[in-house]
């Protein structure tokens, strides 16, 4: 006879399964991005580096239009890596990031959404061809981002893994997690854009058909992101950039009540546990493709080429040992450069971490747009 405990766990069981055939469905039948009943996946356009636009022109326009992320997920400093999307769709951060890592790099793309796949694998010859390379660097894999092991995809083998508006679709938001800190190498990111809810939603609204597949019913309250992240094993996130959404729909604004949402991208490090991370200073030494003279880190950290900047033990810890080490030199306390004439070093700052309080900072002072901060020209991105 069944428990009340096991008929808890089936339950559960079913509404997995069922969330995760209704996002497939609900995203398998739209044909076009102004197909989605919200503007949660549509953030103000923010002005992007130049070899990101160069890149997305070899982009294939039939996968252009099939594409439904909330931002834009291209990392910085991606040369010769191996890269994992997850939710890739059509694949169109696939292909721009095809050109990125060069020949010698490699992209996977993995989502659950047969049409998508299909049409992915369709335009592979297309992009390839068009980048004049000898074979393919780019692949595609219908499987599910909570068992990436079932779909072939082996422990520490890639440098990054990216996703584009696709976490809040699982029900099982740890599993994904879990599972991108498996098949990540040592040292490695997790650089991804999602919804982000203010408090912890009801079930009435998580489960509501539509709120789900816009990415509003699965948004993960921004705290238990924080909780979840460091309980699986990567380091505290680290909060890129964030914009408040607009339902823009008033139905489905009686159904979220007072909840809150924000688009908002973060990054994660996969880095060894130090005990007591030392602070120091960094110096950006430059050379990475579209920010040879400045790099920002996140909303915390931003570095001018030959600047030293007054970093914590976890910072310079993740610059020490992540990609990111061969563009930094990493100074001890006691043998920290002079700071150049009015440059404001030693206190370190009160550090953001609320993606809801920085969409409020970047809204008060940039009403017009909230969302203008990608790149080393762009103020709003780490104002003080």
């Amino acid at each position: 006879m069944l428990n009340y405990f096991s008929c808890g766990l089936i339950q559960q069981g079913f509404s997995y399964v069922l969330k995760v055939w209704g996002s497939r469905d609900y995203y398998g039948k739209l044909k076009r991005s102004e197909d989605l009943k919200t503007k949660a996946c549509f953030t103000p356009q923010r002005p992007l580096p130049t070899f990101i636009r160069k890149a997305m022109q070899y982009v294939h326009e039939e996968v252009s239009a099939k594409y439904y992320g909330c931002g834009l997920v291209i990392p910085e400093c991606v040369e010769d890596c191996w890269i994992l999307d997850l939710g890739s769709g059509s694949g169109r951060d696939c292909f721009m990031l095809s050109k990125l890592v060069g020949e010698t790099g490699h992209v996977t793309g993995i989502d659950m959404t047969e049409s998508q796949v299909e049409l992915a694998k369709k335009h592979i010859d297309y992009h390839m061809n068009r980048l004049g390379y000898q074979k393919p660097n780019v692949n595609f894999i219908q499987g599910y981002m909570e068992e990436l092991g079932k779909a072939g995809l082996k422990d520490e083998s890639y440098d990054l893994v990216i996703s584009n508006c696709v976490v809040n679709l699982s029900p099982d938001k740890r599993a994904v997690l879990r599972e991108a800190h498996r098949v990540l190498k040592a040292g490695g990111e997790m650089y991804f854009s999602d919804v982000y809810a203010s408090h912890d939603l009801p079930g009435e609204t998580r489960n509501h058909r539509v709120l789900w597949g816009e990415c509003l019913g699965g948004a993960l309250w921004w705290q238990d992101l924080y909780r979840i992240a460091e309980e699986v094993g990567f380091q505290p996130p680290r909060l890129v950039t964030s914009c408040r959404i607009n339902l823009a729909n008033k139905e489905l604004e009686k159904v979220v009540g007072d909840c809150q949402f924000v688009s908002a991208t973060f990054r994660l490090f996969k880095i060894p546990s130090v005990d007591s991370p030392q602070q120091g200073a960094v110096t950006y030494k430059g050379g990475i493709l579209g920010y040879e003279k400045e790099l920002q880190l996140d909303v915390n950290y931003r570095f001018k080429q030959g600047e030293a900047v007054d970093v914590d033990g976890e910072t310079a810890a993740i610059l020490q040992n992540s990609r990111f080490s061969k563009k930094f030199l990493i100074h001890p306390v006691e043998q920290r450069p002079s700071a150049p004439k009015g440059c404001c070093s030693g206190k370190q700052k009160e550090k953001i971490s609320d993606p809801f309080k920085f969409a409020e900072k970047v809204e008060a002072k940039f009403p017009s747009d909230c969302f203008k901060s990608d790149g080393p020209d762009d103020a709003p991105s780490n104002f003080q």
